[in-house]
């Protein structure tokens, strides 16, 4: 007889991995299930074992992060959106410390890599109706400049979250940002009013 997998086991194990990085703990195969009320053969089971928990702890990092991203609504303002996109990605980041310290750890691979491709799509996809509206100009790159956002939103969110900066780190992403898009091409103080209105709509500080 099969039994049917339990998808709130999985991710049961799925968060009590991440945690015990966070915490740093030896993760084993004992000391993972240890209090949860399920046995070691559950790792083999849902993951085919630690390498596929671990493939599986960073998918999931990656699959919030996407879905964080997508709660952002799209506006007439593309520049706008962008700062959201940048507030929900670091807003992501603080609601799930211990799955956002896996997420980036490349020694194991993902289990969907086009599935995390999406959350730096969602950045190109508002710099190209930046571009279109005339925010941005022409000849900016746009998986460039998203490869650019990305990096400040990570930056801040790594030094804080993980690091020694204080939350009010934060604060700095607006200048960063509106010196980001000025060099792209639009205009600096209409850039800052249309950052300052996402990153609050993003959740950002």
């Amino acid at each position: 007889m099969v039994r049917t997998k339990d998808p709130a086991v999985r991710a049961l194990l799925i968060r009590r991995a991440a945690a015990m990085l966070r915490a740093r703990q030896p993760v084993t195969l004992r000391s993972l299930v240890a209090g949860t009320g399920v046995s070691t053969m559950a790792v083999y089971t849902y993951f085919d074992g630690m390498t596929g928990l671990w493939r599986a702890v960073r998918q999931e990092g990656f699959t919030r992060l996407a879905a964080a991203l997508a709660a952002v609504e799209e506006s007439a303002d593309p520049v706008r959106d962008l700062a959201a996109l940048g507030a929900a990605y670091v807003a992501n980041a603080e609601a799930n410390p211990d799955l956002y310290r896996v997420m980036f750890d490349a020694g194991f691979d993902l289990e969907d890599p086009a599935a995390a491709d999406t959350t730096l799509q969602a950045l190109v996809d508002a710099i190209t109706r930046a571009k279109a509206r005339g925010r941005f100009s022409p000849d900016v790159d746009a998986a460039g400049l998203a490869t650019q956002s990305w990096a400040i939103g990570h930056g801040l969110a790594s030094l804080v979250i993980h690091g020694p900066l204080p939350a009010e780190a934060f604060d700095h992403a607006i200048p960063m940002l509106t010196a980001l898009f000025t060099a792209a091409g639009d205009r600096p103080e209409r850039a800052r009013r249309s950052i300052r209105k996402g990153w609050a709509l993003g959740g950002g500080r």
